[in-house]
């Protein structure tokens, strides 16, 4: 990935950077947060509840080389914890229900909110990826992953 800082209007842009088109950020984001394609808008991106096909089936993209890795949980336990938290304080401060009360509440629905928000939080991290053109994303990018040994290599 390449960091650009533009100071002024008039820097000249090297050929290489001026060739690749701009990718809208929000609209990828937000594509990917509804399951559809980043680049034709129709094809969908999730196989299984987070298993991210291979390549979308109407325009071709291919999205198997994305990185989110560890974010959308980290993403999703941030989102659910600012929900949470001040609504369970909100309540314990103006009614003090019982504990088994505040347990049958926020438990469930810290839990049907997590796994509601992990689907869309990653659709949106992916096409946050697609879209800064990060990691597989970029045609012109070298290869991410190191070459594995060959086994002779891995005999010495």
């Amino acid at each position: 990935m390449t960091v650009r800082y533009d100071l002024k209007d008039d820097v000249d842009i090297p050929e290489i950077y001026a060739e690749k088109p701009r990718r809208p950020v929000m609209p990828a984001m937000f594509r990917g947060a509804i399951n559809k394609c980043m680049n034709c808008g129709r094809g969908k991106i999730f196989d299984g509840f987070l298993t991210v096909r291979h390549a979308c089936s109407e325009c071709g993209e291919e999205f198997h080389h994305h990185r989110a890795d560890d974010a959308p949980p980290y993403f999703t336990i941030t989102i659910v914890g600012h929900i949470i938290i001040p609504a369970l304080l909100i309540v314990e401060v103006l009614w003090r229900p019982a504990i088994w009360i505040h347990m049958s509440i926020w438990l469930p629905l810290t839990i049907f909110l997590s796994l509601g928000l992990m689907r869309p939080v990653k659709g949106a991290l992916v096409g946050l990826q697609w879209a800064l053109y990060m990691h597989g994303f970029d045609p012109d990018a070298e290869d991410d992953f190191p070459l594995a040994p060959s086994p002779s290599e891995r005999i010495s």
